[in-house]
């Protein structure tokens, strides 16, 4: 497998968490979720295969997507297909980082995967269709430079506001919610209406999602595990509150992903039908 990673130069670098490309990826699994993670990303098919999102319960397809589409932030857990043989290329924005490039307020796409051609201003079919015609991880890339330039709107940038709550947020603990919110100068309602706007949803939201995340990093971090410490240290009310939220985000109870020995793959994605053969 082929697994690329390219940072780009500022003013890029203040808005984009990563880019990557890989090839050859050859999984053991044909369904895997993914955990919310707080961002929003641009992503582009490269082989031909077609990609699809499953409902919650039945795991049966309910959207197909091909060449180009954007992922919103997400409140909970999605399921996607995972294929054999992909190549893909993906730009994941720091989380008030995507509004400048596809000019599109961040709360339309909250809990969506939305197919290129709702971007019209965005030009992410003919990115994908120049990406396909790169011949090296570093064309491709360069390929990319020039979608973000050409695209980039300064003005729909995040004000300085904004940026400094999302990294006190992400500084904090949970328990200092109401101090990094007092911390904006303007109103609770101001403040709510542009974080929905640059970041896709609420602060309160985004730092559910962050507390979450932080539970994989104790998770991976002790052996074995003590669910109580965990949910102790991560700022959880007591036990109830913490087996709620880790079934919103994960779709599973904290015994039952024990059972199935997430714990010792990578956080934020969770292969859910190891057994299946991917025949694509």
């Amino acid at each position: 497998m082929i697994f690329e990673t390219h940072q780009p130069a500022a003013p890029f670098d203040s808005l984009i968490e990563s880019i990557f490309y890989y090839r050859d990826f050859q999984p053991d699994h044909s369904i895997e979720r993914v955990v919310p993670t707080g961002h929003t990303f641009v992503i582009f098919e490269l082989d031909g295969i077609e990609r699809n999102t499953f409902e919650k319960k039945t795991l049966k397809p309910n959207a197909g997507f091909r060449n180009a589409w954007v992922s919103g932030v997400h409140r909970n857990y999605l399921s996607i297909s995972a294929h054999r043989n992909s190549e893909m290329f993906v730009i994941q924005f720091k989380p008030y980082g995507a509004y400048p490039f596809l000019h599109l307020s961040m709360q339309h796409l909250a809990d969506r995967v939305v197919p290129c051609n709702e971007f019209p201003n965005a030009g992410l079919l003919e990115f994908r269709e120049e990406l396909a015609q790169a011949e090296t991880p570093i064309t491709k890339f360069a390929v990319a430079d020039a979608w973000m330039t050409s695209h980039y709107q300064e003005a729909l940038t995040a004000p300085k506001s904004i940026v400094d709550i999302v990294e006190l947020l992400q500084a904090q603990p949970a328990s200092k919610l109401k101090e990094v919110i007092d911390h904006y100068e303007g109103s609770q309602k101001h403040l709510i209406s542009q974080f929905k706007k640059f970041v896709g949803i609420t602060p309160k939201q985004y730092q559910r999602i962050l507390r979450f995340n932080d539970v994989f990093v104790q998770i991976q971090a002790e052996q074995p595990l003590n669910w109580s410490d965990i949910a102790h240290r991560c700022g959880y009310s007591d036990q109830s509150h913490f087996i709620r939220e880790f079934r919103n985000f994960s779709g599973f109870n904290p015994e039952s992903y024990r059972r199935q020995e997430f714990d010792e793959d990578a956080s934020n994605f969770f292969p859910l039908d190891r057994d299946t053969k991917e025949t694509q």
